[in-house]
């Protein structure tokens, strides 16, 4: 009843202690480091932590484990003084097992990390790249080695052949007077002089050359010409004992024009006999030419039949060789034992030239840098150009040659009446069939798609 005392065989109530908790004062928040100063005295430390007890996780209450058990409150940081170090949790059998670290005190099992779950300053652990960086690092290393090395062979490729032409020694070839108007294409005139010019004696007995008597011809004349339209390039031979005027000599024999004004009046007189204005000029002589076959280290060539001609120094048998620079020279002079004769040998040059440039394109020579270099030397000490040949010309003429050589090009020479022309000053020489090589000069004027030699002309 309320009121009344209560009687005494009923038990009295037992008062409820209760118990009030306090939360845990806020981390401070950071602020820029301060200048260094002298450290405050240090707080009395707090009770001893109870062993066996738990460490509460970032939301529990102060005071109270996760198993229930009390714990002792931590002191707040007296107003000033620097915040007591974070204290790891015992390695109990409440102690979380990670990757090998402990959680610190309060921040949750999160590892160190400040307001707001921002990482704080201070030293980090060192990042060590993994495997699958390191195969990246190594594949980009070596993709950029390539590059390098590629980069590298490009400008090697380059500066060789440039290197080459600046030395090459150069002449006036350019004609005075009126020329013929330019055609389309373009049209160079390649001679192979007689010039022993450079070679010891020992040199000359070699090559078999016969003593130099002074002056000098052209052991060969031919026309190279250049598609601008992507047509199969030609070349075509000028036999050397045709019978033409040269410009202020009369009528003799077209080689003999070299002997009375050099490479300007080879030029003009090919010019006004054809109707074909040349766009350059190039011009090798003896020596030359076999350095440039020994630059190569030999020119593979196939030879039809048996040669052996004392005059030219070679003793060669049928089939498929390969001649140095003496007997290269010979291969491609020799006429004596030859029943074409001198045309017999404008073919063997044509074919000769375009082994020559085949094998000058090759990887066993663009990919062998001694090679490259010694051919690159050979050809800037045996040639002579124009002046108004430039490299990328001279380039041009080169690769027509190789089209010959694999097959992709024209190879003719000028249509012929007869062999056996008799002159009253220049022996016997060769007359050209007017009209067929009309036509023909025509065709590389008007730079047609020639697909085959025109009629008349002689191919090979």
């Amino acid at each position: 009843m309320d009121g009344q005392e209560p009687s005494g065989d009923q038990p009295r109530p037992i008062p409820v202690r209760r118990r009030s908790f306090t939360a845990a004062p806020d981390p401070a928040p950071r602020t820029p480091p301060a200048p260094p100063r002298a450290a405050p005295p240090a707080p009395p430390p707090g009770p001893p932590a109870r062993p066996g007890a738990a460490a509460p996780s970032g939301r529990q209450v102060p005071g109270r484990s996760r198993g229930g058990q009390s714990q002792p409150q931590r002191r707040p940081d007296r107003p000033g003084s620097p915040p007591a170090p974070a204290r790891r949790v015992s390695e109990g059998r409440h102690a979380p097992q990670g990757h090998g670290r402990a959680p610190l005190q309060g921040d949750g099992g999160a590892g160190r990390r400040g307001p707001g779950g921002a990482r704080p300053d201070g030293p980090r652990d060192t990042a060590y790249p993994t495997p699958g960086k390191r195969r990246t690092f190594r594949r980009r290393r070596i993709v950029a080695l390539v590059l390098l090395a590629l980069l590298a062979w490009v400008i090697f490729l380059v500066w060789v052949p440039v290197s080459a032409w600046n030395r090459v020694e150069r002449v006036d070839n350019v004609p005075a007077g009126e020329r013929p108007a330019a055609g389309r294409g373009a049209t160079f005139l390649l001679v192979g002089s007689d010039s022993r010019e450079g070679l010891t004696a020992a040199q000359i007995a070699e090559l078999a050359t016969g003593p130099d008597e002074g002056g000098k011809r052209t052991d060969s004349i031919m026309l190279v010409h250049v598609s601008d339209h992507g047509a199969k390039p030609s070349i075509v031979s000028i036999p050397r004992d045709s019978y033409v005027p040269i410009p202020g000599h009369g009528s003799n024999k077209i080689n003999a024009a070299y002997a009375f004004g050099g490479a300007k009046l080879l030029t003009q007189t090919v010019e006004q006999a054809t109707g074909l204005r040349l766009d350059g000029y190039l011009e090798i002589g003896f020596g030359g030419f076999a350095g440039i076959v020994d630059g190569l280290g030999g020119v593979e060539v196939c030879v039809a039949a048996d040669m052996k001609d004392p005059k030219a120094g070679i003793d060669l048998k049928a089939g498929c060789q390969t001649l140095n620079g003496p007997e290269a020279l010979g291969y491609v002079r020799s006429r004596y034992t030859d029943p074409l004769g001198d045309f017999g040998r404008a073919a063997r040059q044509r074919q000769f030239l375009g082994a020559v440039m085949k094998k000058a394109s090759t990887p066993a020579t663009v990919l062998v840098p001694t090679r490259y270099s010694a051919f690159a030397d050979a050809a800037s000490k045996g040639l002579v150009v124009g002046e108004d040949t430039s490299l990328t010309e001279a380039i041009s003429v080169l690769q027509a040659m190789r089209q010959v050589g694999n097959g992709s090009g024209l190879s003719m020479q000028v249509p012929v009446a007869t062999a056996a022309l008799a002159t009253t000053n220049a022996g016997v020489a060769v007359k050209w069939d007017t009209p067929a090589a009309k036509v023909l000069f025509a065709a590389l004027r008007n730079d047609e798609d020639l697909v085959a030699p025109p009629a008349g002309t002689t191919p090979g």
